[in-house]
């Protein structure tokens, strides 16, 4: 035997007798290669006389290779943990500034929407300011004053479904200029048409009622469209602050035209108003980002890859829903209920609020609202503030790891919960003061809402969104129309007005625990057949 084959042989040996490196830590393995290669440069052997030692190695870098293959298969429990880090850190990396969301192209289209939502409000409550000067003028009753009043609400009630179903298919871009073009000319025709026959004065409220509408499925399909998830609170929080602030602008601007401009006067500038908006809105906004000739690729490539991540949008690229929705299927699933409960409460509470707190104050504390400055203004104004904040929030827990179920149940919660105790603490009051600090903390708790059940239309069902925003303003329409004539009756019957805020504060909390039962963030699946 050679000298170089002895060592040889003997490494080999000495190999075979060194355990299984699957048996043991890779660095025992590692320290066994070091062994070997330090074998080999001692040797300093010619490459034909190492053939034994070669093929050992191979042999041993085949085990090595094998035994990295059984570590990295053993599951470390952190990993989950060290995943969901990552996650987070690469979201804050892709997450744009304060300075490059309030430019970006998105919140042109969000401004715009908001713009639309303060038309839409201002209105529909111009007529509450002017009912008096026309009622005079025309010799109607307030019977008849009633009537003009509620005929929005025939066309209100009719146009949320149908709404919904065409922006479901046309998108929300082509529906909104319809709607607000329309309901520009029914306000800009209304004092003529007040003039020259009650039918037609009839008509175009109605067409008013009916023409917005499609103002919320419009708005919720674009923020649905532009908006990836982690911002869509925040982008419904802008949009239904304009909502707000619209009424504001109309209590307080209609008194001041009508002064300079007689009875014609806010319903002219409000009505050439929206006629502006709509050769902005068609000439300055896109359908969807990939469609916009404005936006910044980084922009586009955000909000691209926010979607992957997120439930998908139905673009114009996408095939069209159909014109028919399923709505046994809708309506067979809870979700839908919950959303459904959630708007009519909402609506409920409001409508309450809006039509009777200037009785009740005047009532019970011998207060007028209607000539209050701070009713025709703060409440909205708190409103519309909390609005945006509870959007942040709303966004900001989502981002920083809450699920998206619980941060809507938790923004609903604090929506009804919150104006509930707060209207407790209304019927308790003993003096004004107390009585419209409870009411203005009810609005502004009440504007939590948005971040809860309205962002949650688009989330469960992207492809039915319009619908199902419809179906709901449908309910809510109809739970407005029976709140406020049943709180009327109520107050005859038992004779406390107190005792109705009771009730819509049990309502609040009923509704609330109705909603966190039943409502989920997770898309619902509206296609699958009921069995």
């Amino acid at each position: 035997m050679s000298l170089f084959s002895a060592p040889a042989l003997g490494g080999a040996a000495a190999l075979k007798a060194i355990p299984s490196p699957q048996k043991n830590h890779r660095t025992r393995t590692s320290d066994q290669l070091y062994l070997l290669s330090s074998q080999i440069h001692w040797l300093n052997a010619s490459p034909s006389s190492l053939r034994p030692l070669r093929s050992v190695q191979q042999r041993l870098r085949v085990r090595v290779s094998s035994n990295d293959a059984h570590f990295n298969s053993i599951p470390d429990k952190n990993e989950p943990y060290n995943q969901k880090r990552q996650q987070q850190q690469q979201q804050q990396q892709l997450e744009p500034s304060f300075t490059e969301f309030i430019t970006s192209e998105r919140v042109k289209v969000v401004a715009m929407l908001a713009l639309a939502l303060a038309l839409c409000n201002a209105d529909r409550v111009v007529m509450s300011v002017a009912i008096v000067p026309l009622s005079l003028a025309n010799g109607w009753s307030r019977a008849f004053a009633g009537v003009v009043q509620s005929s929005f609400l025939w066309g209100y009630f009719a146009s949320p479904i149908a709404g919904g179903m065409l922006v479901d298919h046309y998108g929300g871009k082509v529906v909104m200029a319809w709607g607000v073009a329309l309901w520009s000319l029914a306000t800009f025709l209304t004092p003529f048409a007040a003039e020259n026959s009650l039918l037609a004065l009839l008509a175009v409220r109605a067409l008013l009622g009916i023409a917005e509408g499609v103002a919320l499925p419009s708005m919720n399909n674009m923020v649905a469209r532009w908006f990836p998830q982690t911002e869509r609170a925040r982008a419904v929080g802008i949009s239904m602050a304009g909502f707000q602030l619209g009424c504001a602008l109309g209590l307080s601007l209609s008194p001041i035209l009508m002064s300079q401009g007689g009875i014609f006067g806010p319903f002219v500038i409000f009505g050439l108003s929206g006629f502006l908006w709509v050769l902005v809105w068609l000439s300055a906004t896109s359908s969807t980002p990939d469609q916009s000739p404005q936006i910044s690729q980084y922009e586009l490539e955000y909000i691209l890859n926010k979607r992957q991540n997120s439930v998908a949008v139905e673009t114009a690229k996408t095939k069209k829903v159909k014109v028919i929705p399923p709505f046994r299927r809708l309506f067979s699933k809870m979700p839908t209920w919950s959303l459904i409960v959630a708007n009519s409460m909402h609506s409920w509470g409001f409508f309450i609020v809006l039509s009777w707190m200037p009785i009740y104050f005047n009532s019970v504390y011998h207060v007028d609202l209607r000539h209050a400055a701070w009713f025709s203004a703060v409440p909205w104004a708190v409103m519309a503030i909390m609005n945006y904040m509870s959007g942040l929030l709303s966004d900001m827990m989502i981002q920083s790891g809450t699920s998206v179920t619980l941060t809507r149940k938790i923004m609903q919660t604090i929506g009804f919960v919150g104006p509930g105790v707060c209207l407790i603490g209304l019927a308790t009051a003993k003096n004004p003061s107390v009585g419209a600090a409870w009411l203005t903390v009810a609005f502004g708790l009440k504007s939590f809402s948005h971040s809860g059940f309205l962002v949650n239309l688009q989330e469960i069902a992207p492809k039915y969104s319009g619908v199902l925003h419809g179906i709901s303003n449908t309910a809510a329409t109809l739970a407005a129309i029976i709140g406020t004539v049943g709180a009327g009756y109520f107050v005859e019957l038992v004779g406390s007005f107190p005792g109705f805020l009771w009730l819509t504060s049990l309502l609040y909390f009923l509704s609330a625990l109705f909603y966190c039962l039943f409502s989920t963030a997770e898309r619902v699946n509206f296609d699958d057949p009921v069995s």
